[in-house]
C-alpha cells in the first residue's frame, strides 16, 4: 500500500505539472462549447413598406410523459384536453386518449402542435400542467424560425423562397440574389456544462454578437401586383392555356412594379412554378416586328409610306411559305400598315429587301442595342437571347425574313419589354431594376440607381413615327377591340406558333404563343407591360389581340384610373380650385387624424418598427432583439406622425 500511494503520488505530480495542461484542455474541452448564435434574415418589402417576405418564430409543441408525477398527470389531464380542445378544435377525449397512450408508451416526445405562432404558444405554454414546466409538467417547446410571406402565393417566385431540405438557404428571387444583404452574419457565444446535462453561457472576450441582416425594398408596387396576377389568371383560366407571365415596368426608371408567373398544375390549378419573365426564351412572333421597322426606319431605307405588295395572303421566299392571317392577303399596303395588320410577308419583303446583301448591318442594330446579351440582372436564372449570326449554325438565306417576322430567334419577355419601354422612353434604353434601396434599420445601405444600357437606340423621328404606329394599332389595327375612349395606349400583337419543327405533329397539336408589349397612357408613356401565354385552347382562340391583349387593357385600365398622371393633377389644380381646396381641408384633417396604438411588447424590433411606421408614426429604436418597453401604452390614441420610442434587447 506505501508503495502504491508513492505510484499515486508520482502519477498526481505528472498530471499536475507535466501533462496538466494537456488534460486541463481536454477537460475544458468536454465541458465548454462555442455555440452558434444564428443572425436575423433581414425583410424584403415592397416600394411602399408592405412586407413581401419576412421571418417569425414558430414553435412546436411537444409532451415528456415520463418526467410528470402521477398526481400531476391525473389532476391535470382532462382540464388540459378541454383547454386544447378549445384551443384547436379537437375533441377532449381525443387529447385524453393520446396523452394515457402516451404515457404508457413512455413517450418523452409526443407531439402536441406544430408551427404555433408566439401568442399561441403563450397561450398553450399557460394551460394546465404545461405551466408547471419542462420537468414537472413536461413541456417541451422547439422555436423555430419560418420565412412567410403576407401576399400569400403572389409574386412568391419573385420575391424567392428557402431551398427544400436546405434550411436559410436561398438560391431564387429576390431572397436569393441579396442573400448577401439579407442574411446578416452569424455570432459566437462560449457555453459551459452545467448539471442536468444543461449548458450556460460564460464569459468569453471572443464572444461574437450576431449581425441582422438588412432589408431590402423592392420596386414592386403591391397594387399593381395583384391587379397583373388576378388579371392573367382570368385569362389563364378562360383559355385553359398552360401557362404565362405579366411584366410591368416603369418607363423613365426601369423599375418593375410587378411581375406575375403562373403555370398549371396537375390538378388544374396555376401557381407560380417557374419565373417565366426572366427565365423562359422563346420566339417574340409579330413583337419583334416592331424591332425591324425601327431599325429600317432609323436606317432610312424605308419610310411609313414604302408600299410593299404582300400579294394574295402567301409567298415562297427561299424555298419557304410565308403567309398571312388574312385569307386572300392585304395587296399593296404601305410599310407602316404592315405593321398596323402585321403582315409576315410585308416584313419578310421590307428587310429582305433591303438588307439581303449587308445583312450584318441589320444584325448590328442588336448587337448596339445589346439584345444579343443578357440584361445581367441579379437575379438568377436569365436565359441568354439567340440571334443568329453569319456564318452560324442557324443562318441561312432565311435567317433575315425569318428574323423580320419573329421566328429564327429567341428572347425572354423581360428582354422584349425592355425595347419597348426604350420606345416609350424616347429612345433611351434603361435597365429593369428590381429594388430601389437596401436598409440597416433606418440607414441606407445601398441605393439602386437608373443604369442606361443605351442612351438613344434611334432618333427622335424614328421614335416618334413607330410610336404613331403602335398607337393606330391599337386604334385601327390588330388590337382595335382593345381600344377605349377612358384612357390611350399603344402597343403590338404577337402570335407565334411553339413546337412546328415537326409540322405534321404540329397540326395535330396545335400549340401557339401569344403576346402583347406595349405602353400606356401612350402621349406620355409612364408604364410599359408585356403579357405572354403559351398554349391557349386553340378552340377558344390564339391570337395575341384576344389572348393577351385584355389583359394588358385590364391592368392598364387599372393601374391608369388608380394613378393618374402627374400632368392630371396638375390641370386639375388650374382648373379646378374649389375641388383642390376640398383636398388641402380633408388632408388637414387626415393628418391631425389619432389612432390607437398597438401593444408591440415581445414582438421584434423589426416587425413593431413595421407595424408602427405603417400606421403612420415615427419610430426611434433603442437596442436589438425584442421589444421590452414602448414610450406610449398600447391602447392610448396618439397623433398621425409623433414619435414613439421602442426599448428592445
Amino acid at each position: 500500500m506505501f508503495f502504491l500511494a508513492i505510484l499515486i503520488a508520482i502519477k498526481l505530480a505528472d498530471i499536475q505539472f507535466v501533462e496538466g495542461d494537456k488534460y486541463r484542455a481536454l477537460a475544458a474541452q468536454h465541458s465548454t462549447k462555442n455555440v452558434i448564435i444564428p443572425a436575423n434574415r433581414g425583410n424584403v418589402y415592397a416600394d411602399d413598406g408592405s412586407l413581401l417576405a419576412s421571418s417569425v418564430p414558430k414553435y412546436d409543441i411537444r409532451f415528456d410523459a415520463v418526467t410528470v408525477t402521477k398526481n400531476d398527470f391525473d389532476e391535470n389531464l382532462v382540464p388540459l384536453s378541454k383547454e386544447l380542445s378549445n384551443m384547436f378544435g379537437k375533441p377532449a377525449s381525443y387529447y385524453q386518449n393520446l396523452f394515457r397512450k402516451a404515457r404508457t408508451g413512455k413517450n418523452r416526445y409526443l407531439l402536441v402542435a406544430r408551427d404555433l405562432g408566439y401568442s399561441q404558444y403563450i397561450q398553450v405554454k399557460k394551460m394546465p400542467l404545461f405551466k408547471k414546466g419542462p420537468n414537472r409538467g413536461g413541456f417541451i417547446a422547439e422555436p423555430k424560425t419560418v420565412r412567410e410571406h403576407p401576399m400569400g402565393k403572389i409574386a412568391e417566385r419573385l420575391v424567392g423562397n428557402e431551398n427544400r431540405g436546405k434550411p436559410g438557404y436561398y438560391s431564387i428571387g429576390l431572397e436569393g440574389a441579396y442573400q448577401e444583404y439579407l442574411s446578416g452574419k452569424e455570432g459566437k457565444r462560449l457555453k459551459q456544462k452545467i448539471s442536468k446535462g444543461r449548458w450556460k453561457p460564460v464569459y468569453d472576450e471572443n464572444e461574437v454578437e450576431p449581425q441582422d441582416g438588412y432589408d431590402v425594398i423592392s420596386t414592386i408596387n403591391v397594387n399593381m401586383q395583384d391587379i397583373a396576377h388576378h388579371a392573367l389568371l382570368k385569362q389563364l383560366e378562360e383559355y385553359e392555356a398552360d401557362h404565362g407571365c405579366v411584366i410591368v415596368m416603369e418607363v423613365a426608371t426601369g423599375q418593375i412594379k410587378a411581375v406575375s408567373n403562373l403555370g398549371k398544375g396537375t390538378n388544374g390549378k396555376y401557381y407560380e412554378r417557374r419565373n417565366y419573365a426572366i427565365w423562359e426564351s422563346i420566339e417574340p412572333g409579330s413583337t419583334f416586328k416592331t424591332v425591324a421597322m425601327t431599325i429600317a426606319l432609323e436606317d432610312k431605307v424605308i419610310d411609313t409610306s414604302t408600299v410593299i405588295d404582300t400579294k394574295n395572303g402567301s409567298v415562297r421566299m427561299y424555298g419557304r411559305s410565308i403567309t398571312d392571317s388574312k385569307t386572300g392577303g392585304y395587296g399593296k399596303i404601305s410599310a407602316a400598315k404592315a405593321l398596323e395588320v402585321s403582315s409576315n410577308i410585308g416584313f419578310a419583303k421590307l428587310i429582305n429587301d433591303n438588307y439581303k446583301d449587308q445583312p450584318q448591318k441589320f444584325l448590328d442594330h442588336l448587337i448596339e442595342w445589346k439584345m444579343n446579351d443578357t440584361l445581367g440582372l441579379p437575379i438568377k436564372g436569365e436565359s441568354f437571347p439567340v440571334i443568329p449570326i453569319l456564318g452560324g449554325q442557324r443562318w441561312s438565306r432565311n435567317a433575315l425574313p425569318s428574323m423580320a417576322y419573329g421566328y429564327n430567334l429567341q428572347m425572354t419577355p423581360l428582354q422584349i419589354l425592355t425595347f419597348y419601354n426604350a420606345l416609350a422612353n424616347d429612345g433611351r434604353m434603361v435597365k429593369p431594376q428590381f429594388i430601389k434601396e437596401i436598409r440597416a434599420w433606418n440607414e441606407v445601405v445601398l441605393t439602386q440607381d437608373i443604369e442606361v444600357i443605351n442612351n438613344r437606340i434611334a432618333s427622335q423621328q424614328t421614335i416618334d413615327e413607330v410610336r404613331a404606329i403602335l398607337e393606330n394599332i391599337v386604334i385601327r389595327g390588330t388590337g382595335k377591340n382593345l381600344y377605349s375612349d377612358n384612357f390611350s395606349m399603344a402597343g403590338k400583337t404577337g402570335t407565334a406558333r411553339k413546337e412546328y419543327s415537326n409540322y405534321e405533329e404540329w397540326l395535330k397539336e396545335k400549340k401557339y404563343v401569344s403576346s402583347f408589349s406595349g405602353y400606356f397612357p401612350a402621349e406620355n408613356p409612364k408604364y410599359s407591360c408585356i403579357v405572354v401565354i403559351h398554349e391557349p385552347s386553340t378552340k377558344k382562340g390564339y391570337y395575341g389581340a384576344d389572348v393577351t391583349g385584355p389583359v394588358f387593357k385590364r391592368i392598364a385600365q387599372k393601374i391608369y384610373t388608380d394613378s393618374p398622371l402627374k400632368t392630371e393633377v396638375n390641370e386639375l389644380e388650374l382648373s379646378d380650385e374649389e375641388m383642390m381646396s376640398d383636398y388641402n381641408s380633408y388632408f388637414e384633417k387626415a393628418t391631425i387624424t389619432t389612432r390607437q396604438i398597438p401593444n408591440v411588447k415581445g414582438m421584434a424590433g423589426m416587425d413593431a418598427v413595421s407595424l408602427l411606421e405603417n400606421l403612420g408614426y415615427k419610430v426611434k429604436i433603442n437596442g436589438v432583439g425584442t421589444v421590452k418597453n414602448q414610450s406610449v401604452n398600447a391602447g392610448e390614441t396618439l397623433k398621425v406622425g409623433t414619435q414613439i420610442i421602442l426599448t428592445v434587447s
